[in-house]
C-alpha cells in the first residue's frame, strides 16, 4: 500500500468529473453521471455510467472509475470520489453514489478517510466521508478475522 494523501483539491476533482459526463452512455435513464476518482499513488481516473439494455448489465461511473484504478493498480487506495450527474447531463442537484457503489468503495479504504464529494459544480458541492453515507459497513477485515465459512 502506497502513502495516503490527506490534503488534496476537491474542486479539481470535480472539475475532472464535469469534463468527462459527455461520455456518459445512458439512452435508456437519459440520467448522465461521471466520477473522478484519487487514489492513494496520486493519480486520478475517471468513469461513466454506461447503461445497457438489459439493466443489470451496465455500470455505476464511480464503479467504472474505481475499477479501472484497481486494474492499474491494485495496491493503490481510495482517497476520494467526486461525482456530478443529472438528466441528459444538465447538473441540477448533489448527486449521492448508490448502496452498491458505496459498498465498493469501502473495499479499496478506511471508511472514515474516504471522502465522497457530490458536486453541481467546482463551487458547489457537498463532502462527507464514506464512513457518514455507509455506517456500520461490512468489510473485507470481518472475513479475515471473523468467518465462519464451512464448506
Amino acid at each position: 500500500m502506497t502513502g495516503y494523501i490527506k490534503d488534496f483539491d476537491p474542486k479539481a476533482l470535480i472539475q475532472k468529473a464535469l469534463d468527462n459526463i459527455s461520455h456518459a452512455y445512458a439512452p435508456y435513464s437519459h440520467f448522465h453521471v461521471s466520477a473522478a476518482v484519487l487514489m492513494s499513488d496520486g493519480r486520478i481516473y475517471t468513469g461513466v455510467n454506461v447503461e445497457n439494455a438489459s439493466y443489470p448489465a451496465g455500470i455505476c461511473a464511480e464503479r467504472n472509475a474505481i475499477f479501472h484504478a484497481i486494474a492499474q493498480d491494485k495496491s493503490a487506495t481510495l482517497v476520494a470520489v467526486a461525482i456530478v450527474g443529472g438528466p441528459d447531463g444538465k447538473i441540477r442537484d448533489y448527486c449521492a453514489p448508490c448502496g452498491v457503489c458505496r459498498q465498493v468503495m469501502r473495499e479499496f479504504g478506511k471508511p472514515e478517510e474516504i471522502k465522497v464529494i457530490m458536486g453541481k459544480s467546482t463551487e458547489d458541492f457537498k463532502e462527507m466521508t464514506l464512513a457518514e453515507l455507509l455506517p456500520m459497513s461490512f468489510g473485507p477485515e470481518f472475513l479475515n478475522e471473523h468467518s465462519s465459512i464451512t464448506t
